[in-house]
């Protein structure tokens, strides 16, 4: 396989890293020239084989493919800036920051790849991928697909059968920052197991639910694909009930599939997952 490694800096100084694939067949079967594919919580662009899976039927339809991390990369990182080192990764981000790699991304995508991009993003990466484009409307993506995001919702968690443990985590994270500890790190197992900070905690999980994309998925301009494990969505808390909201969206161009034997990592359906997001831009190939 060959890969271009590249890197973009952000508009606010943060060196990151990606790697790029120009397909080798001649015509697009998509109306798409590149798609981005962004991570989840802790992961990176390297090490998915979910994206590795996606890469390939891309590839043989002729649209190259951005792999790319995102300042949440793996569990703690050091990252490159223009201010000097800093300590980031899933522990330390702040989830609002995806709109400035993102943007840097999806620049970088247009110049190398062609003006015609779409975001592809998995788990945590959907809802930065959701988020980025239902707050900076100007992004200049074509279509986006969100592979299993997960409903980042207090009210929704609160209300769950996990409630008391969610809460508990939150109050404790909540106190931190009270107590002038923003910083600590608190290893949690709702909504999935993780490091975290207390700040970051309070914030990607607060009340105020700024990352819950049914809240802002109407504000996506373009043609959006978002898919469901069957099996998450029946034993997450984080997935259970979404495809049912989502019914009720007023986005003009949104179809939901729930895959069925899928988990969130798709282990035991990655083809029919790969299969329904070409079925569904070989649709919209006019959109």
């Amino acid at each position: 396989m060959v890969v271009d490694l590249v890197h973009v800096m952000t508009r606010d100084g943060v060196h990151l890293d990606g790697m790029l694939q120009m397909p080798s067949a001649a015509g697009k079967a998509w109306a798409v020239d590149g798609v981005c594919c962004v991570h989840g919580t802790g992961g990176n662009f390297y090490a998915s084989t979910l994206f590795d899976a996606i890469a390939t039927r891309c590839l043989e339809r002729g649209v190259a493919v951005l792999r790319v991390n995102t300042r949440g990369h793996d569990g703690i990182s050091n990252a490159v800036t223009s201010k000097g080192g800093r300590r980031l990764g899933a522990a330390y981000e702040f989830v609002d920051d995806c709109r400035h790699d993102l943007a840097a991304w999806i620049d970088f995508s247009n110049e190398r790849a062609g003006p015609r991009v779409a975001l592809v993003g998995h788990s945590l990466g959907a809802v930065k991928s959701l988020y980025a484009l239902a707050h900076e409307s100007a992004l200049p993506v074509a279509r986006v697909v969100g592979i299993s995001p997960p409903r980042l919702s207090y009210s929704w968690f609160c209300e769950s059968p996990e409630g008391p443990r969610f809460l508990e985590t939150y109050q404790k994270a909540d106190a931190l920052v009270e107590a002038g500890q923003p910083t600590e790190l608190l290893d949690v197992t709702l909504p999935l197991p993780f490091v975290i900070t207390a700040a970051g905690y309070v914030e990607k999980y607060g009340p105020d639910e700024r990352y819950n994309y049914l809240r802002f998925l109407n504000g996506v301009r373009v043609p959006t694909l978002i898919t469901l494990g069957a099996i998450e969505a029946a034993n997450n808390m984080a997935f259970r009930g979404a495809a049912e909201a989502m019914a009720q969206s007023r986005h003009r161009a949104l179809t939901v599939s729930t895959i069925a034997d899928a988990d969130h990592f798709y282990s035991k359906a990655r083809e029919a997952l790969i299969d329904a997001i070409d079925r569904w831009f070989t649709a919209n190939r006019a959109a």
